[in-house]
């Protein structure tokens, strides 16, 4: 264990101080593909979670969908039909591509698949469900009857005139079908009167709408009985929304607001923070087929929530991989809260397993003759381990992985490049040299060895080697790659060049 104590373990130790039985609220709009920037919240409650329990608290996530809010306008993903449904519920407008019943549900659906496949349990609360079930029903006539204190409250906090006419509520049109379009003329008790832009003016009974953002998230912090809940640091912000959610909960609803934790952005290296309406996008679920879920939860879990994540899906991921199995060897706490069921190590690098899986065109059989060859001891949980991570090097590879990285071993019939008779006499003398058994270190010593005594350049050297086997200037580490190929065919293979 690392002497350093984790962020999660400082929080959960806070909010055990207070109650040893807490129920952490996340709630993520689906309204586009959810991404690596809204995973924070659930691995920041997930994490939390987890170290609560390690302490032997009880802690539930409850996950709220915003599946009634209005779609806000036609993303640039979205065909231009989609300018009619722009103010409708997410739950009532169609799938774009006709897999699911409803918009909302096409964008949630793989999202709660990859919760699962990442062992982050939640309870799933549906907003329009809500509503619709009268689960709402207390909180809004709350808010209806004291809709004069709370734009007083909304003044106060925020600096800015609310405008006449406001209402905490936004009844769903009759007509029109959109949410965010009608101003409320009155309200009896049960029901509300409203106009809608549409011309329509009618009344719905309060289950037919939903509370402004500012009123309904401290109205469900009361409803779901929530004791702990992160959020990003937008909200967190000075006359944000969860300082008029403060005042809200205590002064209208007459609860205690959850214990917050306010977590940075997660940036998309070159492009910016991670938004859904701009494209900038790493979907969670993609990222769940290509790595690991321990690897998926570590991106996240080893920075405190405050500080930004900057996200290199590329060569920054490798790097962080390799600090992940350091840490896993080290026992790190991060790497503890990150494990998903029971998984184990074995010693071959994510990075070797790219190396041996397309030399070994990702034939699980060759990748461990490969590995024995390497000086791997092929036991069962090695093998376990290997045929588990090589689909996601092989996954990584194919999506992310710059082009230097990728490489296939060609034929002697496919080589095309062209030798001087230094590099012919380099591959000559270095395959005399070539040993069975020499280390990768020693292979690649001897590249500079060689290079030497035959008077070559060793980038000219290193050049003429990927040449003879993969028809390219350049390829991965030399020794660890002319180790795994084996001495026999490198043998071969420089004497037929």
């Amino acid at each position: 264990m690392s002497e350093i104590i984790h962020w999660a373990d400082v929080i959960a130790d806070r909010i055990l101080r207070m109650k040893d039985r807490v129920r952490i609220a996340t709630g993520i709009t689906p309204s586009g593909h959810i991404h690596l920037g809204n995973l924070r919240e659930m691995l920041t409650a997930d994490a939390v979670r987890r170290a609560i329990e390690d302490k032997g608290g009880k802690a539930e996530i409850v996950y709220i969908a915003d599946t009634f809010d209005p779609l806000r306008k036609r993303y640039p993903f979205l065909p231009e039909e989609y300018e009619n449904y722009v103010g409708m519920p997410l739950s009532r407008i169609p799938d774009p591509e006709g897999c699911h019943d409803s918009y909302a549900e096409h964008f949630l659906q793989p999202f709660l698949e990859s919760l699962d496949i990442l062992g982050i349990p939640v309870t799933l609360k549906e907003a329009h469900r809500m509503y619709e079930s009268g689960e709402y029903r207390e909180m809004t006539v709350k808010s209806l009857e004291n809709r004069d204190r709370i734009a007083e409250i909304l003044r106060e906090v925020s600096g800015r005139e609310v405008e006449e006419g406001w209402s905490p509520f936004m009844p769903l049109c009759k007509n029109c079908g959109r949410i965010n379009s009608a101003r409320v003329t009155g309200f009896d008790g049960k029901k509300v009167s409203y106009r809608c832009d549409c011309g329509y003016e009618g009344e719905n009974d309060i289950t037919e709408g939903k509370l402004v953002w500012r009123v309904d998230w401290p109205a469900r912090w009361g409803i779901l009985g929530i004791d702990v809940e992160p959020f990003g640091k937008d909200h967190a912000a000075a006359g944000g929304s969860y300082d008029s959610g403060k005042r809200i909960a205590r002064e209208v609803f007459g609860i205690e607001p959850p214990f917050p934790i306010v977590y940075e952005w997660i940036h998309l290296k070159g492009k910016g923070a991670m938004k859904s309406s701009k494209g900038i996008v790493v979907p969670v679920r993609e990222m769940v087929e290509v790595l690991p879920p321990e690897i998926v939860r570590y991106i996240i879990i080893r920075s405190k929530p405050e500080r930004h994540i900057e996200f290199d899906p590329g060569i920054g991921l490798l790097d962080m991989i390799d600090e992940f199995e350091d840490a896993y060897r080290k026992g790190d706490r991060s790497v503890e809260l990150s494990l998903v069921g029971d998984v184990t190590y074995s010693d071959v690098p994510f990075r070797h397993l790219i190396v041996v899986g397309q030399i070994a065109e990702w034939d699980v059989d060759r990748v461990l003759e490969i590995l024995a060859r390497n000086g791997h001891d092929i036991n069962d949980e090695l093998r376990r381990d290997v045929e588990r991570r090589l689909k996601y090097a092989r996954a990584w590879l194919e999506k992310y992985a710059p082009d230097n990285l990728k490489f296939r071993v060609k034929s002697r019939d496919e080589i095309t490049s062209e030798f001087s008779e230094e590099e012919r006499r380099f591959l000559r003398a270095f395959a005399e040299k070539l040993e069975e058994g020499m280390s990768a270190e020693r292979i690649h010593k001897l590249v500079y060895d060689v290079a030497g005594e035959v008077g070559i350049k060793p980038a000219k050297a290193f050049q003429a080697i990927y040449k003879a086997i993969l028809d390219t200037k350049h390829g991965p580490r030399a020794g660890y790659f002319l180790q795994s190929l084996g001495v026999g065919f490198v043998k071969k293979r420089f004497a037929e060049i």
